[in-house]
C-alpha cells in the first residue's frame, strides 16, 4: 500500500503551527539558520509534543518524513 503524500503546510498544521504560507515563511526566517550540529528534533523552539512527533515519525518511518526533511533543509540552509 502506498503511503499518503503530505504537503509542507500540512506538516505545520500537524505540529500545531500556522499553516498559511506567510506564517510558514515567518517561522523559517525566525528559526533559521540552525547550527549544523543541531539536529532538527533538538532545536530549542519545539514543545515536548512537537519534539515527540518528530522523533516518533522517524522511528516509525512515517509518511511525514519527506516533509520533515524539507523542513530540516529549510532550517539548515546550505552554506555558499
Amino acid at each position: 500500500m502506498d503511503k499518503p503524500t503530505h504537503h509542507f503546510s500540512e506538516l505545520f498544521k500537524q505540529l500545531g503551527l500556522d499553516d498559511d504560507p506567510v506564517e510558514i515563511e515567518r517561522f523559517i526566517t525566525t528559526h533559521s539558520p540552525l547550527d549544523d550540529d543541531v539536529k532538527l528534533v533538538d532545536a530549542p523552539f519545539w514543545s515536548e509534543g512537537q519534539r515527540a512527533f518528530l522523533k516518533e515519525s522517524y522511528t516509525a518511518d512515517a509518511d511525514w518524513i519527506p516533509m520533515i526533511d524539507q523542513l530540516n533543509e529549510a532550517l539548515h540552509p546550505a552554506k555558499k
